[in-house]
């Protein structure tokens, strides 16, 4: 359908008229094409009489007005979109096959799409929320969707809890408000979650406008090379407008001049000629590097420090849509569309958005929603996926089946095949390894200037002392003991608390991070059938560390209360997770390591004991 804008003032209006170039307007027809006669009256049973049920143009038109809006967006309802391109800086073949990637200068079309989080259609741009911050690359291999935000970690690791977050961030079913006392009593249970609320109580958390706000990709993915090697990366959107945070003050008083300021100020300066900016950088890391950080490098609530930044490319952001439905409403991203030479990581949290993401378009807009103008490839697109609503392909072949002998039918593309990666362990379902909570929220809460700090503590406060039940306010007071003590003084004193108490909730809940690596080295064992045996003697589950002389640090063990592990390897070192600086002990073979909680102590068994100790 051909959409026309037509400008109107008001004195042009009656000179159209009254001239005769009323008869260059567009015939008003019905969906089916056929010519309306009067669009101003409904047709009746005389003057007095009910509307005529065959009045098939106005039930048409009542029935197409009750259909024109979809599903809201559950996330991501608030937003803008906008084309432009993106241009490669060079040849990175050496890391990945992707094609938009080989060649310097080359130029691959893109549509962005920036939105808030949690509040829904029409709320005001400038509140409080992660922007989202998703592009989709048009390239010659089919389009590439990096969906990210404005903040470079998320509030969980696992998208098992997904909704569960999504609900106590929403408005509460009984009162339709959001509540203070909803998300903190979920996130008091999500440590993790301390980084990401960090940055959006920051003046992070209210960007002045879209144009100065840098993006994430937040998860670490794969780049893939032709050999087959794997390259794990981050990709971040560098404003090259600057970085310009709000504060909650300006912030409040940008939205009651207009709560679509963000959109506003994105479209004009389109207009104005001024087209926005991005630098897209990368980190990598080999999959050897993986295991070199006391932190799971795979995890979304996780930055990589000191990881140096590749720049790879530039967006410029450069023409606005013709219709805000057809391109901002009807655009699917989804994490899972990828090009050959970037793969999805392991990343938990990543893993669910991979199914979440699609499935959610095809409740939203259909099961052919790839076939719409802003979704499809500028590449051909051949497959046997059929029918659905709304299906606008043309089939013309007997052959809706793949493999075949027939002329025209499919094949399959075997260099577009995943990479191979080693697995190892068994089926469970438990949280990985290195949790490490807090380290990086006291780095980032130290790296504020006073004046930021400031503000992150009035905002993190303003909300905190809204919560009614003690124990989740002080859950969340001593997960920020554990990030930094000055944060966590200034928060406690601007909500009402006392130190003491939050004192008493740390030990209690002492377990949920260890802050630091115990290290037991253990002696050359002088047969290398000589075995170590590790055993809990806590009541509580204990994690630690073992390696070879030639590996590197293994995964974390758990270790269950009056249990024991048994290792044979002939030179062991072993590294427990643990809150105190205790002194690393050393060990001989054939003795037992008692893990107590609070340090590791060594003991010499009888050869009976160490023979009868269970794996």
């Amino acid at each position: 359908m051909k959409i026309r804008q037509i400008l109107f003032t008001g004195a042009l209006v009656p000179m159209l008229v009254a001239s005769g170039l009323s008869q260059e307007r567009m015939p008003l027809t019905e969906d089916g094409g056929q010519p309306v006669g009067d669009n101003q009256n409904s047709r009746t049973a005389g003057p007095h009489g009910g509307v005529l049920l065959d009045n098939f143009h106005l039930i048409q038109k009542l029935s197409r007005f009750d259909r024109e809006r979809i599903p809201e967006r559950v996330v991501h309802a608030r937003g803008v979109g906008v084309h432009g391109e993106f241009v490669s800086y060079g040849n990175f073949s050496e890391h990945t096959r992707a094609s938009l990637f080989s060649a310097n200068d080359k130029v691959t079309p893109v549509f962005v799409r920036f939105s808030t989080v949690i509040h829904s259609k029409g709320s005001p741009e400038q509140l409080r929320d992660p922007r989202g911050f998703a592009v989709k690359f048009y390239t010659d291999e089919g389009n590439w969707d990096l969906v990210g935000n404005n903040l470079p970690v998320f509030f969980i690791r696992d998208a098992i809890k997904f909704p569960d977050m999504v609900h106590s961030l929403k408005p509460s079913p009984i009162t339709n408000q959001q509540d203070p006392n909803r998300f903190f009593d979920f996130f008091s249970h999500v440590p993790e979650s301390m980084h990401m609320l960090t940055f959006l109580y920051s003046d992070q958390g209210t960007p002045t406008n879209l144009r100065q706000m840098d993006g994430f990709g937040v998860h670490a993915f794969k780049w893939v090379n032709q050999a087959g090697d794997v390259t794990y990366v981050k990709f971040k959107w560098n404003s090259l407008q600057g970085h310009n945070p709000s504060s909650a003050m300006d912030a409040a008083k940008a939205s009651a001049v207009n709560h679509s300021g963000h959109s506003a100020d994105l479209y004009d300066a389109i207009g104005r000629g001024e087209f926005p900016e991005w630098e897209l950088s990368v980190q990598m890391l080999k999959p050897s590097q993986l295991n070199d950080f006391d932190f799971d490098p795979l995890d979304a609530t996780k930055v990589w420090p000191d990881i140096p930044e590749v720049k790879v490319g530039k967006m410029t952001l450069n023409r606005t849509p013709t219709n805000f439905f057809q391109a901002t409403e009807q655009v699917a991203f989804s994490p899972g569309m990828v090009v050959p030479g970037i793969e999805p990581s392991e990343d938990r949290l990543l893993q669910g958005r991979l199914f979440s993401y699609a499935d959610t378009q095809r409740y939203r807009i259909g099961a052919n929603y790839l076939s719409l103008p802003i979704n499809r490839p500028r590449v051909a697109v051949s497959n046997i996926n059929q029918d659905g609503a709304l299906n606008m392909g043309e089939i013309d072949t007997d052959v809706n089946y793949q493999p075949s002998v027939a002329t025209g039918s499919y094949r399959e593309v075997p260099a577009a095949k995943y990479s191979l990666a080693p697995l190892n362990g068994q089926v469970q379902q438990q949280r990985v390894d290195k949790t490490l909570n807090f380290r990086q929220v006291g780095e980032l809460y130290r790296s504020f200037s006073d004046e930021e700090q400031a503000g992150l503590v009035k905002n993190f406060a303003g909300d905190l002392g809204k919560v009614a039940n003690r124990q989740v306010k002080l859950r969340i007071l001593s997960f920020l003991h554990e990030a930094d003590l000055d944060y966590c003084k200034r928060v406690t004193s601007a909500v009402g608390e006392s130190m003491q108490d939050v004192k008493r909730m740390v030990e209690l809940n002492r377990d949920v991070e260890p802050t630091r690596w115990q290290t037991i080295a253990l002696k050359n064992q002088p047969n290398a059938n000589d075995r170590v045996v590790v055993r809990n003697t806590t009541t509580k589950p204990l994690r630690y560390q073992v390696k070879t002389s030639a590996s590197q640090w293994s995964r974390q063990y758990t270790l269950m209360p009056h249990k024991s592990h048994t290792f044979k390897q002939a030179t062991i070192r072993m590294r427990m997770a643990d809150d105190l600086n205790a002194t690393p002990l050393t060990a001989s073979a054939g003795e037992v390591v008692n893990l107590n909680g609070r340090s590791m102590v060594t003991e010499l068994p009888a050869t009976s004991a160490v023979s009868q100790v269970k794996q």
